[in-house]
């Protein structure tokens, strides 16, 4: 029986038009499956649903949403991420095998493409590091600390991350040890903020937050050679709150906030990290920008 499937032309271009066609005939397509961005049940029987085409080195996942959480897309996915989403996803529900054009492992329902503060939280902060580029030569490389929660814009309540590096970031080949984190975010677009209450207007191009199974994987920026590739990258996917999740499902995308190395540092408690957060505001060092859900 015919799926209301929506087969994007690059997520096509990638397995192929008679692939596609027998997907959109309902081969290799579930009936039901858990959307691969808000993990809520899909009926691809009675809804639209989205094709979503995770890539990675060696590896492709064919995964499902509702359209109305993400578009149909192809995602470029770190290839041991990706492995192990697949053993994730196949001891959790038996994957249920469909061809792509890479060497392929392909699940239904798996996976989708993706946190911060408020006064109280409905959970403590997840932090998660990862390595980024020396600040200068010789040194060792600064880290990223990534905090996940919900933070209050007025009466609404947003998902969001919280980015601070462990040192200062220097423009690439520029030698200098001079913290340029911020400047390099406003490159892109990304704004100095005077206040946490107001949250940014605009999504970025090109930016996205990526999620799989429910966990936070990755933060995605613009490729230079098209698509996009991975700006922060977590070790082990991130655990993120019923609440963060319902949030995200709400609007389809995260606040991500940004600070220079030392502004906020580690809070023993999430009112103490909100109250960091309007202070480095105040001080004209906090700089956010709106990432749509799993945006290419």
């Amino acid at each position: 029986m015919p799926r209301m499937l929506e087969v994007s032309d690059e997520v096509r271009t990638e397995i192929g038009d008679d692939e596609a066609d027998r997907l959109l005939a309902g081969a290799h397509a579930p009936d039901a499956y858990d959307c691969t961005s808000c993990r809520a049940p899909g009926d691809s029987l009675r809804e639209p649903t989205s094709t979503v085409l995770f890539i990675g080195d060696e590896t492709a996942v064919l995964a499902f949403a509702h359209a109305r959480c993400v578009p149909s897309q192809v995602v470029p996915v770190d290839e041991d991420q990706l492995l192990g989403a697949v053993r994730s996803i196949s001891q959790a529900q038996g994957g249920v095998g469909a061809p792509a054009s890479a060497p392929a492992h392909a699940v239904s329902g798996a996976h989708a493409a993706p946190g911060m503060p408020d006064d109280v939280w409905s959970a403590p902060p997840v932090r998660a590091p990862q390595p980024q580029a020396p600040a200068d030569p010789g040194t060792q490389p600064a880290v990223l600390g990534v905090t996940c929660g919900l933070v209050l814009c007025g009466d609404t309540p947003y998902a969001a991350l919280v980015v601070e590096p462990t040192g200062p970031i220097a423009r690439p080949g520029s030698g200098s040890a001079e913290d340029e984190f911020l400047s390099l975010l406003t490159d892109h677009g990304f704004q100095v903020v005077q206040s946490v209450d107001r949250a940014p207007v605009r999504p970025l191009t090109g930016w996205s937050v990526l999620m799989a199974m429910g966990q936070l994987h990755a933060i995605l920026q613009p490729s230079a050679t098209g698509g996009s590739a991975a700006w922060w990258q977590a070790h082990q996917p991130l655990q993120v709150t019923e609440a963060w999740r319902a949030a995200v499902a709400r609007r389809s995308e995260v606040i991500m906030y940004a600070v220079p190395a030392g502004t906020i540092g580690r809070q023993p408690r999430e009112d103490l990290l909100r109250m960091a957060l309007d202070r480095a505001a105040g001080q004209g060092v906090l700089a956010a920008g709106m990432l749509p859900l799993a945006g290419t």
